[in-house]
């Protein structure tokens, strides 16, 4: 029988919302010795009602409880903010349940996001080094290692320049090289593959198999690529508002995931990116009488409208919108033909009819890309349903006037 290497007993997990200090530490002691005597807030503004304690905390989780046996391969799945980081943070020791307890038997090697545990003013081999006397390895078991990490993350060139001037994917493969060659026992992966290419992430893939079935070593992973996680994982969790909803098969909890996106809501709002020319600000599925969709019946036209931001007047602007399975196959890309924008509010529409894709759950891609590179990229958290459904399709873009855009022709309109 397996042994048991990690096991969570009832972990929660609480945040402080808002603000925590007043700035200094007379005014925290005067707020403290007024609030400890049931008196009124002595720095708060003037007119401010007080707020009730639920309101200003999070539950990143909830009474956690379940096993993890040697050499499995788990898979961790669940929308944004469902608590995947913060129970990877927890094992990892980068910061403390609030209440519970997690019993860990063996080294444990992280790779929760770019650059975790590295020096920037560092070189690649420094950063070798240094990472394996993190996790308690000798340096001659490291010298020993060290030709087949770099092999594995082609950074042969660069070994002896500083990491702050990699690329993100140099990072991760350097990151990733490290952490599953310098031999602990429970390996844990974040999101962090998406910034690799599609080959070294197959790599990685490969690599975390046979560490788990020919080593014997345990493997956390958590991503939002679907195929990935079923291709790995025969056993997942699937959290869920900082709550364990299911522990079992992967097929069954990807399906319960997605049953649970598939009642989320019609419209998306983004977070402007300030570093770039143009950022998507919004995207809203209706039918094509601007009634809200989520589900998708028989041959009924839909269309998807996307709302982007200009900043300054940029040429060769193209918009995208791209349909995904379950399984991580693109069946479905729209793109706008290229054209110039000048700064303001922009809305793209994306018209279909009598489409007869699979009935089943599909995941909507946005992007934005000038000059041929993207500069803006949303794959995460936007699920659509179909229940039965062949596309042909027109796409339409307006500034305050309207602006007709098809497959074979476009015309730009403009204040």
């Amino acid at each position: 029988m397996a042994k048991t290497v990690i096991r969570f007993e009832n972990v929660s997990k609480l945040y402080q919302l808002g603000e925590i200090s007043t700035g200094t530490i007379s005014r925290d002691l005067s707020r403290w010795w007024a609030v400890s005597r049931g008196k009124p807030d002595p720095v708060s503004k003037i007119g401010e009602a007080p707020k009730k304690h639920s309101d200003k905390v999070l539950w990143a989780l909830s009474d956690i409880s379940f096993e993890i046996t040697q050499g499995e391969v788990l898979g961790i799945i669940g929308g944004n903010g469902a608590g995947k980081s913060t129970l990877l943070k927890i094992l990892s020791r980068v910061t403390k349940p609030t209440s519970g307890a997690i019993r860990i038997r063996g080294r444990i090697a992280s790779l929760l996001e770019v650059g975790t545990g590295f020096h920037p003013d560092l070189t690649g081999r420094e950063n070798i080094f240094l990472n394996g006397a993190i996790l308690g390895m000798r340096k001659h078991e490291i010298r020993d290692k060290l030709d087949e990490i770099v092999a594995f993350a082609g950074v042969e060139h660069y070994l002896d320049t500083p990491v702050k001037r990699y690329s993100s994917g140099m990072y991760v493969r350097l990151a990733f090289a490290v952490a599953a060659h310098l031999e602990p026992e429970i390996l844990i992966i974040d999101e962090v593959l998406a910034v690799g290419d599609v080959a070294f992430q197959k790599k990685c893939l490969t690599k975390m198999k046979d560490v788990s079935q020919s080593e014997g070593r345990t493997v956390l992973f958590v991503s939002h690529n679907l195929a990935s996680v079923k291709s790995l994982c025969p056993k997942s969790v699937f959290l869920k508002n900082g709550k364990l909803d299911y522990l079992g098969e992967t097929d069954l909890a990807i399906d319960q995931y997605l049953e649970n996106l598939s009642h989320n809501q019609s419209e998306y709002y983004f977070d402007s990116e300030e570093i770039h020319e143009a950022s998507l600000t919004y995207l809203k599925i209706t039918d094509n009488k601007n009634q809200p969709l989520i589900t998708f019946l028989n041959k009924d036209p839909w269309q998807l409208k996307v709302g982007f931001h200009v900043r300054y007047p940029v040429s060769n602007l193209v918009v995208s919108v791209g349909l995904m399975t379950s399984e991580n196959i693109l069946i479905r890309n729209i793109s706008s033909q290229a054209f110039q924008a000048e700064n303001g509010n922009y809305e793209a529409f994306f018209l279909e009819n009598e489409i007869i894709y699979g009935a089943g759950t599909y995941q909507i891609i946005l992007s934005l890309s000038v000059n041929n590179h993207i500069i803006q990229q949303i794959d995460d958290g936007i699920f659509i349903n179909f229940e039965e459904t062949q596309p042909q399709h027109s796409f339409l873009i307006t500034k305050n006037k309207s602006l007709i855009l098809n497959e074979m022709n476009v015309r730009i309109y403009s204040v």
